[in-house]
């Protein structure tokens, strides 16, 4: 039997799943079938499996998905004028472009360029902007959305709570404090946002009731940072060479787990504690996206 202080990120996507295919049933009853379109340039192994991850979930809920491969040799212009072909497409209502991206093209670019109503990862200036401000309607990022999730339905408190993230980048650390600091039901946490520059990060850890971990360093959380009972959430994916392993590698989180797993009240396994929630988040905000954009129900 696991431990008892494991948040089961893997059975909780699950029950968003189940409320997300209730949801694309309702819009095939309404005669609309939920699209979601993902764009890959290059032939990043690892981009290739994660949207492969991504189809599978969208199949399995009854979402259409369909992947578009361009060459790594695309040039920006090229992309950019795919991209407003997909906002256009009445018969598609999320756009997902895979990260990375070839270094010659900008990011932040093809990002703004997908049409808000159809960002369903959330990385749009104005679906930011949303979040930040607490206008609903917006996208959230799928990952700091997850994480939220989990919070809620492991039964975390999170009003009034010190939250600690260890990261400030764009996808995960500024999302989730702007979902944490809100002044709004499950939210109203004081949170600290740690960065390469902070000092003493063992301090500022060791005083919260809540630690998300994303930034991107195996096993930097450890157990003399942890105050006893607090909530140890793991974003990091980091590879390190294992040559037991069968590809030689293997994936471990930003958290040492084995010496955090005894202190913490609550604490996610990694793999199967955020990642299934980051595709299950995904399929949910594509089927919010057509539900606004059809009008086909009402949410």
């Amino acid at each position: 039997m696991p431990p008892d202080n494991l948040i089961d990120g893997r059975a909780i996507a699950q029950e968003v799943h189940a409320e997300t295919e209730s949801r694309v049933a309702a819009l095939k009853s309404a005669g609309v079938e939920p699209g979601l379109r993902f764009v890959r340039v290059g032939d990043d192994p690892a981009s290739e499996v994660y949207v492969g991850m991504k189809e599978r979930s969208a199949a399995k809920l009854g979402i259409r998905s369909e992947t578009t491969v361009l060459p790594v040799e695309t040039l920006q212009a090229e992309l950019l004028e795919l991209l407003e072909k997909l906002n256009a497409d009445d018969g598609i209502h999320g756009v997902l472009v895979q990260a990375p991206l070839p270094r010659h093209i900008d990011e932040a670019k093809v990002f703004s360029t997908v049409s808000p109503a159809k960002d369903v990862d959330g990385f749009h200036p104005v679906n930011a902007g949303k979040l930040i401000i607490g206008e609903g309607g917006g996208f959230v990022p799928c990952t700091p959305g997850g994480v939220h999730e989990l919070l809620i339905r492991s039964g975390v408190t999170i009003e009034g709570a010190e939250v600690v993230i260890l990261g400030r980048g764009n996808i995960v650390g500024k999302p989730m404090a702007a979902i944490l600091c809100q002044k709004a039901e499950h939210a109203n946490a004081t949170v600290t946002l740690c960065h390469s520059r902070s000092r003493d990060i063992a301090a500022h850890c060791r005083r919260a009731d809540i630690v998300v971990a994303a930034m991107g360093v195996a096993k930097f959380v450890k157990a003399d940072m942890v105050k006893p009972g607090a909530t140890v959430i793991d974003v990091g994916v980091n590879r390190i060479d294992d040559p037991a392993a069968g590809n030689g590698y293997r994936l471990i989180g930003d958290v040492d787990f084995a010496v955090v797993q005894p202190i913490a009240g609550r604490i996610t396994p990694n793999p199967g504690g955020v990642g299934p929630m980051t595709i299950a988040m995904l399929m949910r905000n594509t089927v919010r996206a057509a539900e606004q954009q059809t009008g086909a129900v009402s949410r």
